[in-house]
């Protein structure tokens, strides 16, 4: 293991791009610690330490993409990435609705390059919506006075109109940190930067449920030492259990016809490989779905709290009790969503690779089916049955959080969405290591 860890400095071009990831981590976790001018940060932090509930679920989403910049320190990155994560999820759901936008997606390198540039076209308007709507339900909330946020007010437009740029110009430079780290580094670098996000967080998560567990007594107690123990342990757990499903995959055999040139003349033959078919092929995306739309009747109703429709306000109130996470019936819907998600991801990535006319157009078939139609329905099966088992993970390790509703910092610290993401970034990372070890015949780091 060490020996293949020296190794690794051994070759040029590896080190200098790990270097040159740590290197732009580095200059994100100083950006990160900006503040947005003219925004009290201590005021809002305390503020929404001290909020519970469904709120508490929305911020605590939105700093998963901003390694706790929200609700910290409130810097100039306290949108994260999400706002390019909700566009590439756009345009992978409009692909198969807009034509042009599949003729992009079969055009090869120049396509997948065209629409990274309108996925970023897209994120611009994306990240001042979410810019205007997050301080908007700040200010709803109490957490910002108006004073300090207001479109409407003349001598507060213009700090206004500055926030909203700040805070998309942050989401933008961690979009093009990401791109550098991708194209001059290791690995994908918007995962990159979650995945920093979610460990920077981890030892604070940690750290306050150590004190909240012993605020009882004069120090760390063999009870909060327990559940310490109790927390790392499930956690790995989880972490065992993701990467056997992310590494878990169908092989469906497949025959392509080959023509060899002998002395004698070209002979004709099969060469058999296989279609994978992940039994999670969705990742965290039907969890991130799943909070988004339990998380809208709260965000609705803080916005209409002072609204003069009376009815209107008390439906959605009455909607954000009834889907508070304090509440049992909100993991049971939370879990059901996650799972009905991940089919329909997988379904909509399945129907965008076109895999049955592909096979067909290049002569391959599977082994006892016809190509054509008939391929393509043995496919869907196989994909539904595997993904099946997919869903009831994601759907049971998402609702973990439940058997920790008397300590919220115990629940953040195994929300499904995290470790999936650590996991995923972890694996494809190392991958990646092992290609550029195995490229210059050195033994695989994983081996």
């Amino acid at each position: 293991m060490w020996t293949r860890l020296r190794s690794i400095w051994t070759i040029p071009d590896l080190r200098k791009k790990i270097l040159f990831t740590i290197g732009m981590l580095l200059i994100f976790r100083v950006v990160a610690n900006v503040p947005v001018p003219g925004i009290d940060a201590k005021t809002l932090s305390s503020f929404l330490s001290q909020k519970g509930g469904s709120l508490n679920q929305l911020f605590g989403l939105l700093d998963i993409f901003s390694g706790g910049s929200l609700q910290k320190n409130f810097s100039v990155l306290a949108m994260g990435v999400y706002p390019y994560i909700t566009a590439t999820i756009v345009m992978q759901l409009l692909q198969p609705i807009i034509p042009k936008l599949d003729a992009l997606a079969r055009e090869g390198e120049s396509g997948q390059n065209r629409i990274a540039q309108i996925t970023r076209y897209i994120t611009v308007p994306l990240a001042l919506l979410q810019a205007f709507g997050q301080m908007a339900l700040l200010v709803n909330i109490g957490a910002i006075q108006q004073s300090q946020f207001n479109l409407f007010d003349g001598n507060a437009f213009l700090p206004t109109v500055s926030t909203l740029i700040t805070l998309t110009a942050g989401t933008m430079f961690l979009v093009w940190l990401g791109e550098l780290i991708t194209e001059n580094g290791i690995g994908n670098g918007i995962s990159i930067i979650i995945f920093a996000n979610i460990l920077v967080a981890f030892p604070q998560l940690i750290g306050s449920a150590l004190v909240s567990s012993s605020s009882t007594g004069g120090g760390a107690s063999n009870g909060a030492l327990l559940q310490i123990v109790f927390l790392g342990l499930l956690g790995l757990a989880m972490i065992f259990a993701m990467v056997c499903v992310y590494q878990a995959q169908r092989r469906v055999p497949v025959q392509y016809p080959t023509k060899r040139r002998f002395l004698s003349g070209v002979r004709s033959g099969q060469q058999t490989t296989y279609i994978p078919l992940q039994v999670n092929s969705a990742g965290m995306i039907p969890i991130i779905f799943a909070q988004s739309i339990l998380l809208l009747p709260t965000v609705i109703s803080n916005y209409l709290a002072y609204s003069s429709k009376k009815g209107l306000s008390d439906f959605f109130s009455n909607i954000k009790q009834f889907l508070d996470p304090s509440q049992t019936q909100y993991w049971v819907i939370f879990g059901v969503l996650v799972a009905a998600f991940t089919f329909f991801y997988a379904t909509v990535i399945w129907q965008q690779q076109n895999m049955a006319e592909n096979l067909q157009k290049q002569g391959a078939y599977i082994p006892g089916i016809r190509p054509g139609l008939p391929t393509n329905v043995y496919l869907e099966k196989i994909l539904w049955r595997v993904t099946l088992g997919g869903a009831l993970f994601l759907g049971v390790v998402s609702i973990v959080p439940v058997f920790f509703g008397s300590n919220q910092n115990l629940a953040n610290s195994l929300q499904a969405a995290s470790l999936l993401i650590i996991v995923g970034v972890a694996m494809d990372t190392m991958k990646q290591i092992e290609a550029q070890m195995v490229m210059r015949n050195y033994s695989g780091f994983l081996d």
